[in-house]
């Protein structure tokens, strides 16, 4: 595609079944028809942008580099074999302590050592040299000063070692590790980085410097080795444990999408973990935690966004950051759950874990202190959750069960004399409550007793969430036996209200999300915009910003809503195109292509103004000035944002917010990649800081529905065209009648072949 082919024809002998099944299995469109003895076939390779075709072609390929993926992973995690190189003879030395790790914690495979000047370390037998080790290693340990990496990959290469554990950091030629790595198949994981875990009883490797990781269900995967010792000991003390554990590194090599990989084939995994400070190959990444957060939560935890911060990552991961907003958006729409605190990690895992799924974000208070109830329906409030009044039936079995006194609306303030059995009673209710998606229940001791202790509900976990809050200082979450089944223990209930409106939103994930990609929007037109961009660029083969009439060339064939615009070189002209409008007009300068750089005259109505506006004009840009645009004066509305830029990383990034004046002011702007889904369309307006007063408006329903329609424009004209870098309305003015662009800018560069978000996974292991 790249060079242009469109269609590849092969010819296969008719006996070649094997091969025949490999083309059949590509996921591209085949023809064929049988020749005697030959099968001659025509593949036909998707077009750019992305279409049916395209994505089942981009799936096909996924499918085949999750197999070889788990496949080259099975060295790294299920090693029959381990070598630690390094052992050396201190003691306390990184080879030592991981070797000695390996050993104690009963790895259920063969152990090699290779230390030079030590007859045996760990009561093994320690060899030489790599060129001493028996053939076929699976892992290979290095443990060895930096510049001695390279040749001791190179040796293991040669001894038929499948994969490398890199320990060591400070490596000045990384590409070079990975060039030998490939040359002999090798996967790495590193370097500079903590170890590996897999606690499975059939292999309980603990290749690692790193805690001890506990049994578990979490796979967790990491960056940053103090996230990584952090989260081990808070999983092994709430006792969820980890499935596997891996410290990236540097990530030159084994990433986040090859563990994405391998925890979906992983039953033991039912949560993971992410914490990544840079992100290679972002579109083939996103791919892979589609597929594994369709299964189990994935939570990524959001790296410090300060100028510092993204200095302090680069230098310890060798790798450029992602930009943030791009980045977050990619994982986002993947149905990963981003968390800015590290500390709200293992409560919501365990709410994922030990509870059924949140099914909305209506909840139930339940405490024994009304001052409790009212501050965790502030942080439900706060969280985005609903706290409604509950139903006249529901009502009456609270006030049956509990003792008089009692408030049985919502928050249910069960009084401080409330029994545990009541209290367990009143749990039940609220459970059972058609009207409620979870119950959130806070109880402290008093004089009477703590409704905690002892409190023995019937129907937890039967259906529908509970979580616990405990006010206290210390840990954020704690575990509690409670009907027989685990429950997260809160000290704080606007931890507890977070968890349970982040686990909200997975659930509206879970039901909304699809592989199908938007479909063109209606009366769109592929032809003059590709007419335009060409002319644009035969003019000028560097690219930049369009003139104002390609700009709105394009913008008509996409369907967008334009402000009716014309481009003119006198007074006169504007004048005349003012009669014609019989309103009053706005001017502003063609100057490059960047309508609106100053200079804009509003609400002009008469020969003077107007001739002193272009009079204006002429001063301010001289020879600069390629055309006089003219627009009817607006009625005020609400001025938005919608716009999409190339990221050479992450493709196109569609983002939508405030526009006009009040974008210069308050940065508030979502984003998500492109293609978006039709759920992501009609969610877009959801992610802004001012969603709730956008939409409590009268016309949101007009607001929503234009931005969405302008989105869906926008993001096609991304997709579908290479060249166009990057395209912005501002202000799309949204007012009593209808929607209108007001100024569109688009940018567009050269490129050589096609290269769109379209394309499938980019970096193929054979």
């Amino acid at each position: 595609r790249a060079a242009g082919i469109t269609r590849l024809d092969a010819d296969v002998l008719a006996i070649n079944h094997d091969m025949t099944e490999v083309l059949d299995h590509l996921g591209l469109t085949v023809r064929s028809r049988r020749a005697y003895d030959v099968r001659e076939v025509t593949l036909v390779v998707p077009p750019a942008g992305t279409t049916a075709a395209a994505e089942r072609f981009a799936d096909a390929v996924l499918d085949r580099a999750t197999t070889a993926e788990v496949a080259g992973l099975r060295p790294v995690l299920r090693p029959r074999s381990v070598a630690v190189i390094g052992a050396g003879h201190r003691p306390t030395s990184v080879g030592r302590l991981i070797l000695r790790r390996i050993v104690e914690c009963g790895f259920t495979g063969c152990v090699e050592v290779v230390a030079r000047n030590s007859a045996a370390v760990a009561g093994i037998p320690a060899r030489c040299s790599v060129d001493d080790l028996p053939d076929g290693i699976d892992l290979a340990v290095i443990c060895v000063p930096a510049p001695a990496v390279v040749d001791v990959a190179r040796r293991c290469g040669e001894r038929g070692v499948r994969a490398l554990l890199v320990i060591s950091s400070g490596i000045d030629e990384p590409d070079e590790l990975l060039r030998v790595a490939a040359r002999y198949g090798m996967r790495v994981v590193g370097p500079n980085c903590l170890g590996l875990s897999n606690t499975e009883p059939d292999v309980r490797l603990q290749a690692t410097f790193g805690p001890i990781a506990d049994p578990g269900c979490v796979g967790l995967a990491t960056q940053s080795g103090g996230v990584a010792i952090a989260l081990i000991d808070t999983l092994n003390r709430l006792g969820l444990g980890l499935s596997t554990s891996v410290s990236l590194g540097d990530g030159i090599d084994v990433g986040a999408a090859d563990l994405a990989a391998w925890w979906l084939a992983d039953e033991r995994t039912r949560a993971a973990v992410l914490y990544l400070e840079s992100m290679p190959d972002p579109r083939t990444l996103a791919r892979h935690l589609r597929r594994l957060a369709a299964r189990v939560p994935v939570i990524a935890i959001r790296p410090a966004g300060s100028a510092a911060a993204e200095r302090a990552a680069a230098a310890h991961t060798a790798a450029r950051a992602a930009p943030r907003a791009h980045r977050e958006a990619l994982l986002r729409q993947s149905g990963v759950i981003v968390l800015d605190d590290l500390d709200d990690v293992p409560g919501l895992l365990a709410l994922h874990i030990w509870q059924p799924a949140v099914a909305g974000r209506r909840v139930a208070i339940l405490s024994n202190a009304a001052g409790l109830g009212v501050l965790a329906a502030d942080a439900c409030a706060d969280a985005g959750l609903d706290v409604p009044t509950l139903s006249e039936a529901t009502q009456e079995v609270l006030t049956a069960c509990l003792p008089a006194g009692a408030v049985v609306t919502n928050p249910v303030d069960a009084t401080a004399t409330v029994a545990p059995q009541a209290f367990a009673d009143a749990v039940d209710a609220l459970l059972a409550a058609p009207e409620v998606d979870a119950v959130l229940a806070l109880g402290v001791a008093t004089a009477e007793g703590d409704p905690l202790a002892g409190c023995e509900p019937r129907t937890v976990g039967e259906g529908k969430p509970l979580v616990l809050v405990r006010p206290s200082t210390g840990v954020v979450v704690t575990r509690h036996r409670l009907g027989g089944r685990d429950v997260p223990v809160f000290t704080e209930a606007a931890d507890a209200a977070r968890a349970l409106a982040t686990a909200a939103r997975r659930t509206r994930w879970l039901r909304t999300h699809h592989h199908r990609v938007l479909d063109a929007p209606p009366e769109v037109q592929e032809e003059p915009v590709r007419d335009a961009v060409r002319t644009a660029l035969a003019t000028r083969p560097e690219g930049g910003w369009l003139p104002a009439a390609a700009a709105l060339a394009i913008g008509r064939a996409a369907g967008l809503p334009l402000c009716p615009t014309s481009i003119v070189q006198s007074a006169q002209q504007v004048e005349e195109v003012r009669r014609e409008l019989g309103v009053p007009v706005v001017v502003k300068p063609d100057v490059d292509g960047l309508t609106g750089c100053g200079g804009v005259h509003l609400n002009l109505d008469g020969r003077p103004a107007i001739r002193a506006a272009v009079r204006d004009l002429r001063d301010r840009f001289g020879t600069d000035l390629t055309g006089i645009v003219v627009q009817p004066m607006l009625a005020p509305g609400l001025e938005l944002l919608v716009g999409a830029v190339r990221d050479p990383e992450f493709g196109p990034v569609l983002t939508v917010g405030l526009g006009g004046a009040s974008a210069d002011l308050v940065d508030d702007r979502a984003y998500c990649t492109v293609p978006p889904e039709t759920a992501e369309l009609d969610h877009l307006l959801d992610d802004l800081r001012c969603a709730p007063r956008l939409l409590a408006r009268p016309d949101s329903a007009e607001v929503v529905a234009a931005v969405r329609d302008t989105a869906a424009r926008v993001a096609w004209l991304a997709d579908r065209f290479a060249e166009i870098a990057e395209i912005e309305v501002a202000p799309l003015v949204v007012g009593p009648g209808g929607a209108a662009a007001v100024d569109l800018r688009i940018r567009v560069t050269p490129v050589s072949g096609i290269a769109t978000n379209a394309d499938p996974v980019r970096a193929f292991r054979p």
